[in-house]
């Protein structure tokens, strides 16, 4: 193995050291395997809910973000948000939601190879995944206040409604109507994948950390 490689790849595990501290070097593994495991089942669940209660719905109007989708009440808070001059909801992010998939995929091929790399350049490929879900709830502020502070003048209701910015979580006053938004069991599940990835760097550096080490000492 090259020196380049090596220092990559971080030192290799004895098998006498492996066998002797067995649960020490299998926590990380198990902790990214679970991680990229939990980030590939938010894939195919809502990341994000937004209820909206206005006084001809008084039951609310509730809509469901996937990473690819809306589901729910789309059309009747679009018909809503067109009185107000505020665009359609399938025009924001369509950048983000065109690459997500293929963008948490390789998210979780970072937490996988991960598994074997033993030296500082895995808090690198972990850093990624580590930081998605604050990306996605910024993402999504960031297209809430543009959608808000970008009204279209022509509107019926354009000269009762200011400029707004609507809270990507918790509740939010619009004139008469109110929202309440809160993540949804995908983006729990990527927030539960991050933490797990950081467990697993902890523990990486505690098996492995000994073994640089030695390593550095032996050259």
């Amino acid at each position: 193995m090259s020196e380049i490689t090596e220092n990559v790849l971080g030192p290799r595990v004895p098998d006498e050291e492996f066998k002797a501290h067995r649960g020490r070097y299998l926590a990380p593994i198990i902790l990214f395997l679970s991680a990229a495991l939990l980030l590939l089942i938010s894939m195919f669940l809502p990341y994000w809910q937004l209820t909206l209660n206005a006084p001809q719905y008084p039951q609310g109007l509730t809509i469901k973000s996937y990473l690819t989708r809306q589901e729910g009440d789309v059309a009747e808070i679009d018909g809503l948000n067109h009185y107000i001059g505020m665009r359609p909801l399938a025009e924001a992010a369509t950048f983000e939601r065109s690459i997500s998939m293929i963008g948490v995929i390789v998210l979780i091929l970072l937490i996988l190879a991960a598994v074997f790399i033993h030296s500082k350049w895995a808090v690198l490929l972990a850093l990624p995944a580590l930081l998605f879900p604050v990306i996605f709830i910024a993402d999504l502020q960031y297209w809430l206040a543009d959608f808000g502070q970008n009204l279209d003048p022509k509107a019926p209701l354009s000269s009762s409604i200011k400029p707004f910015v609507p809270p990507a979580l918790g509740e939010g006053i619009i004139a008469q109507f109110s929202t309440w938004a809160v993540p949804d069991v995908g983006l729990w599940l990527a927030i539960l994948a991050s933490l797990l990835t950081l467990a697993g760097l902890f523990m990486a550096r505690r098996a492995y950390k000994p073994l640089l080490q030695t390593q550095a000492q032996a050259a």
